[in-house]
């Protein structure tokens, strides 16, 4: 008689974390102008906010490999995490932030000023909206998450670090969770916080959101 393979005895995939980290603050993001693909760097709070960062990411898990966007405030902050572990940042320009056509450097007010209609829908219609010129989040949504699911597929079983913008990032997040672009102002991304997802069997499972407690000792101007 042949044996018979209960639940408990079958083998499970195994699961792929991520790490999904935002970058520091930026004087762009502190006073809140659009910044896309502009290469705003880090301010002093900001290279503080990335150095804990790592020193956060080297006490509790163990990455082979920390990917980022091209864009030099995600690679420094990158970069203070990968020193820790030996390994050298790649950067994919899959990560790179939205691409905000003729509003970025403007603040939300000035861009307000010429689209009314089509900031009014960034802000309450988000998976509506046309930045003139720009991304539409479903542009954003299918390449970012092309991008995650071809890094889940190279790193299967493994651990390893995303370092991405506020936008790029609650897209990936709700892509994490199934949900439409439209809950897009229903996720939060601090700088510098850390996301914790696991990719097992072809779907996702979010761990953790939004993690900011490595930041309590480092003011804000």
């Amino acid at each position: 008689m042949s044996a018979r393979l209960s639940l408990f005895d079958r083998p499970m995939s195994e699961k792929t974390r991520i790490l999904l980290v935002r970058h520091g603050q930026t004087e762009w993001n502190r006073i809140e102008r659009f910044r896309g693909r502009a290469d705003v760097p880090l301010n002093e709070i900001g290279l503080a906010q990335a150095e804990a960062t790592g020193r956060r990411v080297a006490g509790e898990w163990q990455p082979g490999a920390v990917y980022t966007s091209p864009l030099s405030r995600a690679v420094k902050t990158a970069e203070a995490i990968a020193k820790h572990f030996g390994l050298q940042v790649m950067q994919h320009p899959g990560l790179t932030d939205i691409d905000y056509g003729e509003w970025q450097g403007l603040t939300p007010e000035e861009a307000r000023l010429r689209w009314p209609d089509e900031v009014d829908a960034w802000y309450n219609r988000p998976g509506l909206a046309h930045i003139p010129g720009g991304e539409t989040l479903s542009d954003l949504r299918a390449r970012a998450m092309q991008t995650v699911n071809e890094l889940v597929a190279r790193h299967a079983g493994e651990t390893f670090v995303l370092v991405g913008h506020t936008v790029i990032n609650r897209i990936i997040l709700l892509g994490v969770l199934g949900l439409g672009n439209e809950r897009f102002w229903r996720i939060k991304q601090d700088t510098c916080a850390i996301n914790v997802f696991e990719a097992e069997g072809g779907d996702y499972t979010l761990v953790s959101m939004n993690d900011t407690c490595h930041l309590r000792a480092i003011s804000s101007p």
